[in-house]
């Protein structure tokens, strides 16, 4: 059974900040591909960011210079520190860890950007 376990999501006014984090277990870190992905009410679940190969990493545009996804291999954790974060952010953000066909999620966590 994989696990992700994420933390970190909440309500926040525009402009502000918040950090996300994703736990899961040392050999889903090792060999699996983590990213993050969200989805808004009435739309389908985008990509936000993701590690590529090595530490390579890619985001969407609509975040790029604002998002930075980064991990900690001694915790097993993933982070996604959300910086100047717009009304247009409100989505549940949901971790997620992909390695060929494999492809799990975390249980998602809300975030909400209003004021």
């Amino acid at each position: 059974q994989v696990q992700l376990v994420e933390s970190g999501g909440g309500l926040v006014q525009p402009g502000e900040s918040l950090r996300l984090s994703c736990a899961t277990s040392e050999n889903i870190f090792r060999v699996y591909t983590m990213g993050w992905y969200r989805q808004a009410p009435g739309k389908q679940r985008e990509l936000v960011a993701v590690f590529t190969w090595g530490a390579n990493t890619n985001y969407a545009d609509s975040v790029k210079g604002r998002f930075t996804i980064s991990r900690d291999d001694a915790k097993h954790t993933v982070y996604l520190q959300m910086n100047s974060l717009k009304p247009e952010d409100t989505a549940v953000y949901y971790c997620n860890a992909k390695w060929y066909t494999y492809n799990y999620w975390g249980q998602g966590t809300q975030v909400t950007v209003s004021s």
